[in-house]
């Protein structure tokens, strides 16, 4: 087979010069371009990046998180003649906080079978229900840093309770970010209904509320558990 590459046209060889390395194209027609070879391929679409670049920053909190849990198991015994684990865990409090957190995990999932089910009122109701729940989990981890701080338990003390704060305090800050997330994406679909980024965005914030969730189930296993009983 003959290795004499084809002829280019005129609009080839004017798309080649605009744009030597084709980074704006996506195949328009079919003409080969001298140089370019053969492919049709262009940057990948906005919908790859964007959702290969949640992925990233869902796994990036994974590995925050990973560290501030491996701080706490190597400080939780540095208590410095302070208050410890045993002494500050509310064990009627704190399951109130893991019934309200695993609650809005259960409404947060219905909310997507609304969405899939293209249910605007549902839809609406149940990440209502997520977002009051989540703020009320919010609101019984403020007041035990309150508590805490009042009864002099506070980040200065020692290291187990910086520890304790910096594990506890990030958890908190991402479930009242994603409270903001949730406001502002029901006001979105309200006014623009079901489209198609709306829909994604509601698949990501899905994804990160479950995460969310699991973190807690750690945190509570970890810190408030196994702190009541050591």
């Amino acid at each position: 087979m003959s290795d004499i590459p084809f002829p280019a046209s005129a609009e080839a060889i004017r798309r080649q010069r605009e744009d030597p390395h084709r980074l704006g194209h996506r195949g328009h027609g079919r003409e080969p371009v001298p140089g370019a070879g053969h492919g049709q391929t262009g940057p990948a679409s906005k919908r790859i990046i964007v959702g290969y670049g949640f992925w990233i920053f869902l796994l990036s909190d994974i590995v925050i998180f990973s560290c501030f849990f491996a701080a706490y198991a190597v400080l939780q015994g540095q208590t410095a003649g302070g208050p410890t684990a045993r002494q500050i865990v509310d064990t009627t409090r704190v399951a109130w906080e893991t019934t309200f957190l695993l609650a809005s995990s259960f409404t947060c999932g219905l909310s997507f079978a609304a969405t899939n089910a293209k249910n605007l009122l549902w839809t609406q109701v149940f990440l209502a229900l997520t977002g009051l729940l989540g703020l009320g989990f919010v609101g019984l981890e403020l007041q035990e840093f309150l508590e805490l701080a009042a009864a002099g338990a506070t980040p200065q003390r020692s290291a187990f309770l910086t520890a304790f704060y910096s594990l506890v305090g990030c958890h908190g800050l991402h479930v009242s970010v994603g409270g903001l997330w949730l406001a502002t994406m029901m006001a979105q679909l309200q006014v623009k209904g079901f489209r198609h980024e709306i829909m994604h965005r509601l698949i990501c914030f899905n994804l990160f509320w479950h995460a969310l969730d699991i973190v807690w189930v750690a945190i509570f296993s970890v810190v408030y558990l196994m702190g009541s009983i050591s």
